[in-house]
């Protein structure tokens, strides 16, 4: 039987992962819905591909050309909030939970429905509500499976071991295009420097925050809620290679790695094999004898502060890390958009989270919760950045 997956995210690079996965296995997998930002086009496109039933796209002004775009075609379709939502609470087995950023909370939220499995790569879903996120999966009976490659490695390595065998977890970076760079040539890197990413080809936001290291202190702290550890059990090493993407120290002093080419799909194969194996093409599988050296440093919190601030909110926990990622996505809009230089994406989220806090400390208990903090905190960085001293000068 095939299991029914719903792609949320569908036209991003992890949706593309996820489908050419689906695509591979045809007597196993099948498309049940699909959701898109605001590429209409793009996800109409995928709708009829794929043959999904349903589809959606989450700017509701849009709501006209996705009804133009699926003309003739049978799909069913809608556009906004409700219709995200819809999507995500339709009939499937698996959901790919893969918008970008804190857009992506409520339709995660959603998800979490009793028997169902939701691979994740939105990591703001546990940044901004972790402990809300894992309580709502343990109580309804979902089955949360990581799919950013570095979390997946872990969870696979970790297997049946209970968490009390774990020491700590290694989480492995890329150092992204600037890892050699000094700092001075880091704080005047263009967009377009920071977009050239050596591995991996992925979304503007999360290439940035790969450049800035502030991904990888996204990923702690999604790795925190994950795997149930504390904030001093998970740390970081750059790994310019990509082919371990995570390491499990053990009390007993073994590591063990989670190796791989550099490629969402191996991650993504994973999930929607849920708890089997499904068959790969040759090109996907790892020759280390044909791979360069494997090299290992730690990152650098002088040249890359991003990191060390998620490090602190990690560490601060309750509304410290809702708010950092908020801070960070306005920032990472404003350097996109040329209003900020580099140097200024680390500064004004230190500087939103050096404020009191409209929301209060506390950890979200509710979604609710975490998007009201999420957008006192934009709305607080928003004025920061409107009193111009982190524009570009």
């Amino acid at each position: 039987m095939r299991r029914l997956v719903t792609i949320l995210g569908a036209t991003g690079s992890v949706g593309r992962s996820a489908r050419d996965v689906i695509a591979e296995n045809p007597d196993h997998l099948a498309v049940a819905a699909v959701v898109a930002g605001r590429d209409v086009s793009g996800v109409a496109q995928v709708a009829r591909e794929t043959g999904a039933r349903f589809a959606a796209i989450a700017d509701e002004t849009l709501a006209g050309a996705l009804r133009e775009a699926l003309a003739g075609s049978g799909i069913a379709h809608g556009a906004g909030r409700t219709a995200v939502l819809e999507a995500a609470s339709l009939d499937s087995d698996i959901v790919v939970s893969a918008i970008s950023g804190a857009a992506g909370l409520e339709a995660t939220f959603a998800s979490l429905l009793p028997g169902r499995v939701v691979a994740l790569a939105n990591k703001e879903s546990l940044v901004c509500a972790g402990e809300a996120v894992m309580a709502q999966a343990s109580r309804v009976g979902a089955r949360i499976l990581p799919l950013d490659s570095e979390h997946n490695a872990l969870f696979q390595v970790l297997g049946t071991e209970p968490v009390s065998a774990i020491r700590s977890m290694t989480l492995t970076a890329s150092g992204g295009p600037f890892r050699t760079w000094r700092a001075e040539r880091i704080a005047a890197a263009t967009p377009e420097q920071a977009l050239a990413h050596p591995n991996y080809a992925m979304g503007a936001k999360i290439t940035i925050d790969s450049a800035s290291m502030m991904n990888k202190g996204l990923e702690l702290i999604e790795a925190r809620f994950l795997f149930q550890l504390g904030a001093d059990q998970i740390d970081v090493l750059v790994h310019p290679q990509q082919i371990v993407h995570g390491l499990v120290n053990f009390r007993d002093g073994s590591v063990s790695a989670g190796m791989a080419i550099p490629d969402m799909r191996v991650a993504a194969a994973h999930c929607l094999g849920v708890d089997g194996r499904l068959d790969a093409p040759q090109d996907r599988f790892l020759d280390l004898a044909s791979c360069a050296p494997l090299v290992f440093e730690r990152p650098d919190l002088a040249r890359f502060p991003a990191l060390g601030l998620a490090m602190a909110a990690l560490a601060e926990g309750g509304a410290a890390p809702a708010i950092l990622n908020a801070a960070n996505e306005i920032a990472v809009a404003a350097f996109l958009a040329r209003q900020i230089p580099f140097w200024a994406i680390p500064a004004l989220v230190e500087a939103v989270c050096a404020q009191p806090s409209g929301q209060g400390r506390e950890a979200p208990a509710s979604v609710a919760a975490a998007l009201a903090i999420d957008q006192d905190a934009r709305n607080r960085t928003r004025l920061l950045l409107s009193e111009g001293r982190f524009a570009v000068t």
